[in-house]
C-alpha cells in the first residue's frame, strides 16, 4: 500500500528472512483451512488460529513497509543539523520520524501477538504468571513445557542475538509511549549541554539499522515458530 503511495521502490534489497516467514505462515494457514475442510472445526479453533495467522502477516508487512518507507525518506535528508535543513528536507525528516517510529512501535507490536498465539498453540497458561503478558513473558514460560522445550530454546537463542538492538528499540518505544516524542527528548538532552549551539541529527542511519535488525529479528523468530509448528501438525494431522 505504501509502495503504490510512494511509486517506484525498485532498489530495494530483497530480504531472504522476511521471504521466509511469509512462506512459513502461509503454509500455516493452507494446513489450517485443510484441517477446516475436513472437519468443519465445530469449535471454532482453527478459524481462530487462522484469523491470528493472517493477522500476523499483516502486522509483518505493516512492519516491514514502515522500515523501508523510513529509509526511503532518509535519503533525501543530506543535513547535518536541524537549522542547516531546507523546507523538502524538514518535510522528508518528519516522514522519516513517522515511519521509523511506527517501526519501531510495531517490532514489539507483533512480537506480543505472536507471544498469544504461542501461548493458544502450546498452552503455556502464561495468564497465571501474569495476566497482560508479552512475547518475553511467554518466551520465560517455555522450560516448564518439556515436550517444546526445544522450541523455547531455539527462541531464546534467537532473542540473546539480538539483545543489544532490541534494548535500544525498546527504550525507545517505552519513551514514546510513556514519556515524551523520542525525538523531542534527544533535543532536551542537546539543549541542556548547550543552550544556543545547534541541534545535531541523530545518527539516521545507524537507527535505521537497529530498526532493520529488529525486523530480521521478527522475521526469523516467526520463521522458527511456524517451521515448528507446521512440521507438529503435519506429523499430528493437525487436530490441534
Amino acid at each position: 500500500m505504501l509502495r503504490e503511495l510512494l511509486g517506484d521502490m525498485s532498489n530495494e534489497e530483497s530480504n531472504p528472512l522476511l521471504e521466509n516467514a511469509y512462506v512459513t505462515m502461509k503454509k500455516a494457514t493452507q494446513l489450517l483451512q485443510q484441517e477446516m475442510n475436513r472437519y468443519k472445526d465445530p469449535t471454532h479453533n482453527l478459524r481462530k488460529l487462522e484469523v491470528w495467522t493472517r493477522g500476523l502477516i499483516s502486522s509483518l508487512t505493516e512492519l516491514e513497509q514502515s522500515y523501508s518507507v523510513s529509509a526511503y525518506f532518509r535519503k533525501s535528508i543530506t543535513a547535518g543539523y536541524m537549522d542547516d535543513m531546507t523546507l523538502d528536507e524538514q518535510m522528508a525528516y518528519a516522514r522519516y520520524v513517522y515511519f521509523y517510529k511506527n517501526g519501531f512501535i510495531r517490532v514489539f507490536a507483533i512480537l506480543d501477538k505472536l507471544g498469544t498465539v504461542l501461548n493458544e498453540i502450546y498452552d503455556l497458561q502464561t495468564s497465571k504468571v501474569k495476566s497482560q503478558y508479552s512475547f518475553f513473558t511467554v518466551l520465560r514460560q517455555f522450560p516448564r513445557n518439556k515436550k517444546h522445550s526445544s522450541l523455547g530454546v531455539m527462541l531464546s537463542s534467537i532473542k540473546e542475538e539480538y539483545r543489544e538492538p532490541l534494548r535500544i528499540l525498546r527504550k525507545r518505544r517505552n519513551s514514546e509511549i510513556h514519556y515524551m516524542n523520542m525525538e523531542m527528548q534527544d533535543d532536551l538532552w542537546q539543549r541542556h549541554h548547550g543552550l544556543h549551539d545547534k541541534l545535531t541529527l541523530e545518527d539516521l542511519d545507524m537507527h535505521l539499522l537497529e530498526l532493520k535488525q529488529g525486523l530480521d529479528m521478527v522475521c526469523r523468530t516467526l520463521s522458527t515458530v511456524f517451521l515448528y509448528t507446521n512440521k507438529r501438525w503435519i506429523d499430528k494431522s493437525i487436530r490441534t
